[in-house]
């Protein structure tokens, strides 16, 4: 009796309620300046939690069900966080799809990738991965980003960097279906191509060995897990006219906000990945990190096209010059990282440099 009153009284219990009764409170609403610094320290802590329930889900349910759970839970706000913007309007939200989108899929292959290799490498000096299930992860990744953020920018049916409605409807459909196809090879077919690959090291790590979660234990971090990502992306929300404001002062393009967005959105699976690259086990956060950029665009460009019905003003999905350079250099250095299945610290250093090349350009076009 006393242990359940301890697990409902824990901050991993309180903050994400506390997180749900900030964002009813704040919605809708004009916040000063101390109101946006409190919902901001409230949204980190709901960052934290949902980490944490992700990983008891995870431990319950095993790789790779694990970070496929946390990649759409997050992705499936993601894209209602889009919408809902997109749906206040606004000069700069036709685009606003397509800049939250790339900035995910380049914090996820860069960012997300770069760290964990760089952290499990300073550990273990080389650290081990897939090869198969990695590569496959980054083939499907390639191909929907190709399909959804390339062909706009080159397609002539529509002026600019738009697709006609029977194109958006293909590559809506084709989302769907590579998506579909790889969860069923990552979770069925060669479940085993996205399992973590053990360490050449004699330090083990008590988490490995400790008894999974009960399943009422599971079920409740599942449940408080979706609390938690609410709770985040709604608090961003309300944090969003600050956001627009602050990136405004300081003399930022526009389309900096999809990059905060993104950011903010991807907190929770980057401190996942990079607990699970410190304890070994890389594949999980890679799994984290191509699962993430493959459920934004394949969940992201169906749900946007079926918004786009009722949605006033241009859909504006192709990618820029920069954009385009920065993605195939990405796409390049990314194979040539995964190949080997095996990965020193330069690796990291490498995707962080290219990390460090996509923010300072999106801040200086």
């Amino acid at each position: 009796m006393g242990a359940d009153r301890s697990a409902w009284l824990s901050w991993t219990f309180v903050v994400p309620v506390l997180g749900v009764v900030a964002l009813a409170a704040a919605w809708g609403r004009d916040l000063g300046t101390v109101l946006v610094v409190l919902v901001a320290v409230v949204l980190a802590g709901g960052v934290l939690a949902a980490v944490h329930h992700a990983e008891v889900v995870a431990h319950r349910v095993g790789e790779p069900f694990g970070s496929l759970v946390l990649a759409v839970a997050v992705t499936v706000i993601e894209v209602a966080l889009i919408v809902t913007l997109m749906v206040s309007g606004g000069k700069d939200s036709g685009s606003l799809a397509r800049d939250t989108v790339f900035a995910a899929l380049m914090l996820s292959t860069t960012g997300i990738v770069g760290l964990s290799l760089l952290v499990a490498a300073r550990r273990f000096h080389v650290t081990l991965f897939n090869a198969e299930g990695s590569g496959a992860a980054l083939a499907t990744v390639a191909t929907l980003a190709t399909l959804s953020l390339v062909l706009p920018t080159f397609t002539t049916s529509q002026p600019g960097a738009e697709f006609s409605p029977a194109q958006l409807t293909f590559a809506a459909l084709a989302s769907l279906a590579l998506y579909a196809m790889f969860v069923l090879t990552q979770t069925v077919r060669h479940r085993d191509f996205f399992l973590p690959v053990a360490q050449n090291t004699e330090q083990n790590d008590a988490e490995e060995h400790a008894p999974p979660p009960t399943t009422r234990a599971a079920l409740t971090s599942l449940g408080l897990l979706l609390v938690s990502l609410v709770a985040v992306v709604g608090l961003a929300k309300v944090e969003s006219p600050a956001i627009e404001d602050a990136v405004a002062a300081v003399g930022f393009p526009p389309s900096f906000v999809g990059v905060v967005i993104a950011v903010l959105v991807l907190l929770p699976e980057t401190l996942a990945a990079v607990r699970a690259a410190r304890r070994g086990r890389v594949q999980t956060s890679l799994n984290l990190a191509y699962g993430s950029a493959m459920a934004s665009i394949g969940l992201t460009i169906p749900t946007i096209a079926l918004a786009s019905v009722w949605l006033d003003g241009p859909l504006v999905l192709g990618l820029g010059p920069t954009q385009l350079v920065l993605f195939v250099l990405t796409m390049v250095i990314s194979v040539l990282t995964i190949v080997p299945g095996r990965a020193t610290r330069l690796q990291g250093g490498v995707h962080l440099v290219l990390l460090a090349a996509f923010l300072f350009l999106a801040v200086s076009p």
